[in-house]
Parts: C-alpha cells; structure tokens; sequence
C-alpha cells in the first residue's frame, strides 16, 4: 500500500488531474458496458433505481397533496386559521378531518377588529352537482365563503361574480331558498358541460327527502393554475347543504387586511387554533400532518432500502464479472485507491442516471394518479408536483448510492492480478 501511494503521488500528478482522470475512465468503462458489452447488468441496475425513485416521487407528491390542500389552498388572505394539527383531508379525499366551530359568529368578531379589512370561514365540501345538458351528476369541490364589496381570491377564484356577498356574511336569503350563485373553474365547468348563465341543479344525494333540489345559477367561468374541478359558492348555502349549519363548521377562516391586526384578532377569536400566513404549498407542512408525514417517512426508508439493495446486489455482480478489467488496471500500474474510485464512480453514475429517469417517471406518475382520482373517486387532484421533489430525489438517491458501495468495493479490493492471470 506504501507504494500504491508513492506511485500515485509522483506519477499521477496533481489531485484534480488523478480525479479528472478516474472520473473519464468511470464514465468510459460505462458507456462501453452499456452499449457494447454487458448492458444488462447497467440497464437493470438504472431501471430498478428510477422504479423505486418513482415511486419515492408519485408517493411524496400524494402525501405533500394530503398536507396542503392544493387547489383549495389558492388564496389571497393575509392569514388563515386552522384546527390544530389539521391536515385538510376534506380538500383530497372526502374524508372529513378537524374543523372550526361558530365561524360564522367568530368571523364577524373578527371583521370588527380595527385593521382587518375582511374575514370570512371557507368550508370545503365535495358535492354531487347535476349537469345543464344532460343531468348526470358529477363531483364538483365547493368552496363556501362569504364575499364583501371586494374581489377577493379564494381557491384559486374571484368572489367578485359571487352575488349575495356585499352583506358582510349575513346572507340569509341565499341560506333560507337554497338558491344561488357559482362561481366554476373552467376543470368544473368541463366537467359539468356548463356554461355562464346555466342553471346547476344540486344531486339528490345532499338533498333531504321530499325537498325540491335547490339550484345554482353560473355566474362566471375562471380559469385557475390547477386541475381540480372546484367551484366557489355561498357558504351559508353549503353548511346548509352539507349539514354544517347547525355549529357553524369550516375548515378554516380566512383573514384580510394588516398582519399584525389580523393574526392578533385570530388569536382572540381562536385561541386553541393555528394561526398562519397563507403562503400556499408548502413542503414544511408535511411536519404538521401526521399522516402525510408517517407516510413521507415510510416511503423515505423503504425507498433507501430497496434502491440499496438493488444497487449494491448489481454493482457487486459487475465487479465480479469484471475482475479481469480491474486486474488488467493493476498491471498497467493503476493503484488500489484508483481503482476502488472507479468502482465507486461507476456505481454512483449508473444511480444518478437512475435517478434522474425516476424523477421524469414519478412526475407522470402524479400526472397520471391525479387523472385517475379525479376520474372515479377524488372530487381533484391528489398528488402536488414541487420543485424540491427533484432534490429531494436525487438526494434518497446519492444516499442509496452510498450505502450500497461498500459491497461493490469489498469484491474489488479482493481481487487480484496474480489470482486472474492464473484462471
């Protein structure tokens, strides 16, 4: 080893040139054995990491969706009050998680504050909607606020074509006929087949019996950054719709106006309560969902262990049918250190490649999960597209990678070049 390191030292000059050198050699080597000689071995060891970096992606994406809330999260509010520990489950997959109480009553408290301009509670329910043009129901997300004098953003849409909201949330008359308006993104009125101007028709499912269907009058058709089919309705006439009325439940309360002012009227109102800016998706919020974040985690360890496994178990296997190479480079006098450097390049290559085919993979995965829950059983998109999944990939990669290389660099310290000139 002594005089490994001398060679090195004095032949292969600077420290730069020897890993420029290793690194030409590693990338060399992989080209051949991919397109000349044993590309199996480098095509099963790429696709099994961007399988499971795929995977890694599509899942995160699902638990990042869980999280957030997505569509339903696009606001223009200075801050916005949650339960605690609340992940808006209703706004993914229908199933109802933590909401607030008298919101209507605490959000008019809240309005009264010197320096908030507006505050509304937003309830967020899937409901069966009948299309203009041939009467089948279809899930549209309705968003429930109450509206004032300003054009105000809230799931993504304007209030401004919402009629009945200039009277500071106390719109009885929509709550009392059930009629009303609806503002619709243009996925809602795709899916509806609406137009401005049509009369919506609400499904018999959230209807009681003997009681005439109320309808919705389409007042406008925006179009949003998102896919989900979601449409912006009074909120009276949805808690009354959803069986929410009764304790004023929403999934959260939206607040206008000076953020000092704002948050510290929240904290009055909603003492128990997380009160937030409201900056849209966030990565962080994984944190305070259990569920999302059990999920992220799991997928986290699984996604290492797998990628590691396959890596290692396939690098080890080349090393092995190689060993004649790695004999050869210690004949023409390349040191041991050089060439476990090659093993360790080569095998960190072949997982970024991987990797980099998984992120592409786990982005249509996303794209292609969503189609398929909006198609049958999620009233929008389920899974969040970020740009910190691509980090965050490559890094469970190079992680993987790293575990794995052990192995691969066992098998090729020993072997030698007196055991291979013999066989």
């Amino acid at each position: 080893m002594a005089a490994d390191d001398a060679f090195e030292s004095n032949e292969d000059g600077t420290r730069r040139s020897r890993w420029c050198g290793i690194l030409g050699v590693s990338v060399t080597r992989l080209w051949k054995r991919t397109v000349r000689t044993r590309s199996s071995r480098v095509l099963a060891t790429v696709c099994a990491v961007a399988l499971t970096i795929a995977l890694l992606v599509v899942v995160t994406g699902v638990a990042l969706g869980l999280a957030d809330g997505g569509a339903v999260d696009d606001a223009d509010a200075d801050v916005q009050i949650v339960p605690e520990e609340s992940g808006t489950l209703s706004a993914v997959d229908g199933v109802e998680g933590p909401r607030l109480g008298e919101t209507n009553d605490r959000a008019e408290t809240i309005r009264e504050s010197d320096g908030v301009d507006h505050a509304s509670p937003v309830l967020i329910e899937p409901v069966e909607l009948e299309s203009p043009s041939d009467d089948e129901s279809v899930t549209i997300l309705l968003v429930g606020v109450d509206t004032d004098d300003e054009s105000r953003t809230v799931g993504g849409l304007s209030t401004a074509q919402l009629a009945g909201g200039d009277d500071g949330g106390d719109n009885e008359s929509d709550a009392t006929s059930q009629d009303g308006t609806i503002v619709l993104s243009e996925p809602a009125a795709d899916r509806l087949d609406a137009a401005p101007d049509d009369d919506i028709a609400v499904g018999s499912s959230h209807v009681p019996e003997g009681v005439p269907a109320p309808s919705m009058t389409a007042t406008d058709i925006e179009s949003t950054d998102d896919e989900t089919p979601v449409a912006l309705v009074d909120l009276e006439q949805l808690q009354t719709l959803s069986g929410a009325d009764d304790d004023q439940l929403a999934d959260q309360v939206l607040v206008w106006g000076d953020d000092d002012a704002a948050a510290s009227a929240a904290d009055d109102e909603y003492p128990d309560a997380a009160v937030e800016t409201h900056d849209g998706t966030d990565p962080s919020a994984l944190f305070n969902d259990g569920l999302a974040f059990a999920t992220s985690v799991l997928t986290f360890v699984i996604g290492i262990a797998i990628c590691a496994s396959f890596v290692a178990t396939t690098a080890g296997m080349t090393v092995t049918e190689e060993r004649r190479t790695l004999a050869v480079l210690e004949a023409v006098g390349y040191p041991t250190r050089s060439r476990l450097s090659i093993v360790a390049v080569s095998t960190m290559l072949t997982t970024i490649v991987g990797a980099l085919v998984g992120i592409v993979l786990g982005i249509g995965g996303i794209a292609l999960v969503n189609a398929i829950a909006t198609a049958t059983i999620a009233p929008g998109a389920v899974a969040i597209v970020h740009p910190i999944l691509v980090p965050y990939a490559l890094g469970v990669a190079l992680v993987s990678g790293l575990v794995a290389i052990p192995y691969p660099l066992a098998v090729a310290a020993r072997t030698s070049v007196l055991e291979e000139v013999g066989r």
